[in-house]
């Protein structure tokens, strides 16, 4: 095997999956993953995630961190505090979808106007 047939197998099979990731969501998924948002997430960032328990969500804030560390906080929680892990009921796809719905998407677009 040649290494640029080498190089393209390990793309194809990295990469793949990664690529797949959300858009693979259909929109049946998503629907469920904002009711989730809004209704799970909210009970301690609050139903219109300005803050409960857990802090304010809004947009320009959660533009503040990475998608991929939004998805790790999601997937594993944060130690110490009262974030649970998603990690059991979410796949990382799916919590991918949530940090990218929530730097984007996110209906509480800041706090600021408040």
């Amino acid at each position: 095997m040649t290494s640029p047939v080498l190089r393209s197998l390990l793309f194809t099979t990295l990469a793949l999956p990664a690529l797949a990731g959300a858009d693979a969501l259909g929109p049946e998924r998503r629907a469920e993953l904002e009711t989730l948002l809004y209704q799970d997430c909210g009970s301690c960032h609050g139903m219109t995630l300005r803050g409960g328990l857990g802090p304010a969500l809004p947009r320009d804030r959660m533009q503040g961190f990475s998608p991929e560390a939004l998805t790790h906080i999601i997937r594993h929680g944060i130690p110490g505090s009262a974030m649970p892990s998603w990690k059991a009921l979410l796949s990382e796809a799916e919590a991918r979808w949530i940090a990218d719905h929530l730097r984007t998407d996110n209906r509480l677009e800041t706090l600021q106007r408040d």
